[in-house]
């Protein structure tokens, strides 16, 4: 069947997710190829001591990614967008996004980045013998109950950044299990937010005056496959000003990043892996059996179809190479160049396997914002060497690529302790983009052969893509497992790179030095208030 057949007959399917840095949507087709994609840059803003995004600028860079998409099939088959077989909405996990009664913002949303629930996370973690992270909803909503927020009383809805498009869309106040594991606690045999947990919580928000339940203002749990609702024909006029898009579409749950990395990786099964590696960074294990005992660096999620998870989240990785890139850039043009971005890009990642395997004796900290997994409530990016030091680029970029991905040592040395077995690690993720570059360093961090999926390019929003697809496509009692397996990554090519042990020795160093000089790091958040 011919792409412009696929489009015309409505049987191709929609997947799009806001990242950190952009907002992609992505067309598949019946064999889950992509058909055509389209994206939009944002940012996110630091106001009022929070990190946050303005709802209007999550609408306006929806409606320009989802017309760049449009305008990606009028190219290549002369046609208009107009019916989709299925579609689906990810985002970055976790944050704090509440509404009122009439669907009012009742707070800036508050995003995964910040790190200023400290109190609420210490307090929730003793009372429910359960690590829950600051950047959890159930910590944003409890610290807000702490501080007196005279806004908490007046929560009719508490969702997340997924949660609050997917009701837009199509008026359900529903959520993947997955991206739900970052609100609440999952207990993954009920399919549902932890009963005792959540009456825990109750009694804990009655003593501080929240009347409601927190099951009240929690959006519905469905496992990928469910019916969650369709597009309406204002949410079609949302995402589609022209109205060429017709309502009706079925819609699958809404999913977190986590899940749709995990599902673009092949890696819901129990012993699969993944790490993604964006402007966050974090690797998903799926587990056999429970941990012994909670751990602050460790996160207890779900897969999209609930199987209990641990996640190693770090809140900053590709940032400072970005920033770095984009000086390089700027001194192309002082030479007057044009610069190439993906030039760039590969340059650095390239060079990096070139420097020195300790990184030169460099240390340099990408932390743009905290890094609990470090104890950081703030960060400060920060390059550190000695007057012994390679400062020469290869060993600069070798510093750049350990820096990026160093704070996940912690969770992932956990995690070997527990014996936590993983038969594969896959990579995915703009970090993965050179080839063997980004392999070569997670695999001396992980001690563990990394792989890379030819698909690895397509990223979270085909990921969603095959949540929807699966959704729509599934035959009955066919698993999540079995669809991904054998209908989407049956047959496709993998790159695995081992552990080099010449880079397993070398980063091993970095992160003696990396340790070491973590209070020059403080210092320098001492120092260097932000806004």
């Amino acid at each position: 069947m011919d792409t412009r057949t696929i489009l015309t007959g409505g049987q191709a399917i929609l997947g799009l997710e806001l990242g950190s840095t952009r907002i992609k949507a992505v067309l598949i087709g019946p064999e889950h190829e992509v058909l055509a994609s389209g994206s939009y840059a944002w940012e996110n803003r630091y106001e009022g001591g929070y990190w946050t995004y303005h709802l209007d600028d999550v609408w306006t860079g929806l409606r320009a990614a989802y017309a760049d998409l449009k305008a990606d099939v009028a190219r290549r088959c002369g046609v208009t967008l107009t019916r989709l077989a299925a579609m689906g909405v990810s985002a970055m996990m976790h944050g704090y996004l509440p509404l009122d009664r009439d669907g009012r913002l009742l707070s800036p949303f508050r995003t995964w980045r910040n790190t200023t629930a400290a109190a609420a996370a210490e307090a929730l973690s003793g009372c429910f013998g359960f690590h829950i992270p600051q950047r959890w909803s159930a910590a944003h909503l409890y610290q807000a109950l702490l501080d007196g927020e005279d806004h908490v009383g007046r929560i009719e809805f508490l969702t997340t950044l997924s949660g609050y498009v997917h009701w837009r869309l199509t008026g359900r106040r529903v959520l993947g299990v997955g991206d739900a594991s970052g609100m609440f606690p999952i207990d993954s045999a009920a399919g549902d937010y932890d009963g005792a947990m959540a009456d825990s919580f109750d009694t804990l928000a009655a003593a501080r005056g929240f009347r409601r339940g927190l099951r009240e203002i929690l959006p519905q749990v469905l496992p990928a496959g469910e019916d969650a609702g369709a597009l309406t024909a204002e949410g079609a006029r949302l995402l589609d000003p022209d109205g060429d898009l017709l309502p009706g579409v079925p819609l699958c749950p809404p999913e977190g990043d986590a899940g749709t990395g995990m599902a673009a990786t092949d890696s819901v099964a129990p012993r699969t892996g993944n790490v993604s590696a964006g402007t966050s960074i974090f690797a998903m294990l799926v587990l056999e059996r429970p941990l012994r005992r909670p751990y602050p660096e460790i996160d207890l999620v779900t897969t999209p179809d609930g199987a209990p998870v641990a996640m190693v989240h770090g809140n900053n990785c590709t940032n400072e190479l970005n920033a770095w890139a984009g000086m390089y850039a700027g001194f192309l043009e002082a030479l007057g160049q044009t610069p190439d971005m993906d030039a760039i890009f590969t340059a650095m990642f390239r060079t990096a396997l070139r420097g020195p395997a300790d990184g030169g004796g460099l240390v340099l900290y990408n932390y743009l914002a905290g890094e609990p997994l470090m104890g950081l409530a703030e960060g400060r990016p920060l390059l550190v060497r000695g007057p012994e030091s390679d400062f020469s680029f290869p060993a600069l970029m070798r510093a750049q690529l350990y820096g990026a991905v160093a704070s996940l040592k912690a969770g992932l040395d956990l995690l070997a302790r527990e014996q936590v077995a993983v038969d594969r690690l896959m990579g995915h993720g703009g970090f993965f983009k050179t080839p063997e570059a980004g392999q070569r360093i997670l695999a001396a961090v992980a001690g563990t052969p990394v792989s890379v999926l030819e698909t690895a390019g397509e990223g979270g929003p085909w990921g969603m893509a095959l949540l929807a697809a699966y959704a729509a496509r599934r035959a009955a009692g066919e698993s999540l497992r079995a669809y991904l397996a054998d209908r989407v990554f049956a047959g496709k090519a993998v790159a695995t790179v081992a552990p080099d042990e010449a880079d397993v020795r070398g980063f091993a160093r970095f992160m003696e030095r990396y340790r070491a000089a973590l209070p020059a790091e403080e210092a320098a958040v001492a120092c260097l208030p932000g806004k």
